[in-house]
């Protein structure tokens, strides 16, 4: 039975562009470079049986590339969902945005 052992958070920006992928890669980094996840070794597990089920929110969701967001995952597998959320501000003559995406890591492990 996969059950969720490590919750992680993160918060990523493009402060030009508006690229919501851009900003999704940094809200992953941003909550998995922050920790030094031994959750696997101690069960004794190997890291790929790790899956990683990342949630993204950006104010544009189909516009976010979910495999170049897997391939920042160190190890194990991993899905993505992303959903409307986030934050986009546009400079003062509408032409161009700053954005900030929302990204949530659990880290789930079969514990059977």
């Amino acid at each position: 039975m996969m059950k969720r052992l490590v919750l992680e958070i993160g918060m990523g920006t493009d402060i030009r562009g508006g690229d919501c992928t851009k900003a999704a890669i940094r809200g992953l980094k941003d909550a998995l470079w922050h920790n030094s996840l031994s959750i696997a070794t101690a069960m004794g597990q190997p890291l790929e049986n790790m899956h990683v089920e990342v949630t993204i929110g950006v104010p544009r969701p189909e516009t976010v590339d979910k495999a170049a967001v897997l391939a920042v995952l160190p190890y194990g597998r991993g899905s993505v969902n992303v959903v409307h959320g986030g934050l986009e501000i546009m400079n003062d003559a509408g032409t161009d945005s700053t954005l900030i995406a929302n990204v949530a890591a659990a880290v789930h492990l079969d514990v059977t």
